[in-house]
């Protein structure tokens, strides 16, 4: 909504697009990592389940208890 705002301002300075548009390049890059560290999380998790008849299940565990994945991932470097 800024840039457009900005595309109509004729007096605005180049200057200005740039830096609202390198904003807006940081926050999407930071969603990135944010969701492919999740992506990676549930990777592992899908890994560590046995995928069987059994109930007990590595994934559902570790989304009812997220203290313990903060406290795996920091420990491992994840």
């Amino acid at each position: 909504q800024h840039l457009v705002g900005l595309w109509r301002d004729k007096d605005r300075a180049s200057t200005e697009v740039k830096r609202v548009a390198l904003d807006h390049v940081a926050e999407l890059e930071a969603k990135i990592a944010e969701m492919q560290a999740m992506a990676d999380t549930l990777r592992e998790l899908a890994d560590a389940c046995h995928g069987d008849h059994r109930p007990d299940c590595p994934i559902l565990h570790d989304l009812a208890n997220p203290e313990a994945t903060v406290a795996c991932h920091q420990a491992h470097g994840h």
